[in-house]
């Protein structure tokens, strides 16, 4: 498909994180303009003043992203507990009430969330990192089956083992003991490609995709929870 989010207006939030990069890329290949804001949102205003300063949109793309703490779990502390909810879960009802009452009002309207597959199986010494992205997942869910009504589809990507700079660097790509991983674990037998993704997300974002809501799609190469 091409020129799939033509006369879109498309808000990627920390558009230089994690998938940002190639969304905006791939987004504007499709059509779309794309305001792009690489601002981290965990001060409680950002998320309403990056939607007022992104003018009037179509599509939030709701792309959050830290360096996930790999701390045992009886180790955890509240603080680490708090800044990574506070990173990943805390700005997705403040993007919500910014963004969706325009959205209402127009009866028309999409939020993407790109999440994490970590929430969908067990993963040693990822409590809180899987728990943030769980609970991110589980608001796309609710909020998702509530906006439907108006004709505003909110979804998620829970994706994990798709190639991007910051959980899969260039130098953990080339490590052997990874590159065997992905042959144990990843049914591809290789990561996801960054374009594979942004490209399935466009098409989330499309009018195409006007009949999912709620919806949580895995992107893992085959890898599956168990």
């Amino acid at each position: 498909m091409e020129n799939m989010l033509k006369n879109k207006r498309v808000l990627i939030t920390q558009s230089a994180d994690f998938m940002g990069p190639v969304l905006c890329e791939v987004f504007a290949e499709q059509g779309a303009e794309v305001i792009a804001n690489a601002e981290g949102l965990t001060a409680p205003d950002a998320a309403a003043r990056i939607v007022r300063a992104a003018g009037e949109i179509d599509v939030l793309v709701a792309n959050l992203a830290l360096k996930a703490p790999s701390t045992p779990a009886v180790n955890v502390t509240d603080a680490e507990w708090c800044e990574v909810f506070a990173a990943l879960v805390d700005p997705l009802p403040r993007l919500l009430r910014a963004a969706a009452p325009a959205m209402i009002s127009r009866r028309a309207g999409k939020i993407l969330v790109i999440g994490s597959a970590s929430a969908l199986r067990g993963m040693k010494r990822a409590s809180t990192y899987s728990a943030a992205r769980g609970a991110q997942l589980a608001y796309v869910q609710a909020v998702g089956v509530e906006l439907a009504a108006h004709n505003i589809q909110v979804n998620a990507i829970a994706q994990n083992f798709v190639e991007n700079p910051m959980y899969f660097p260039p130098e953990v790509q080339a490590n052997p003991r990874f590159q065997e991983r992905l042959i144990r674990e990843v049914p591809l037998g290789r990561l996801v490609a960054a374009r594979e993704d942004a490209l399935f997300a466009a098409y989330l974002c499309s009018d195409a995709a006007n009949c999912f809501v709620g919806q949580v799609f895995p992107v893992c190469g085959g890898w599956v929870a168990r």
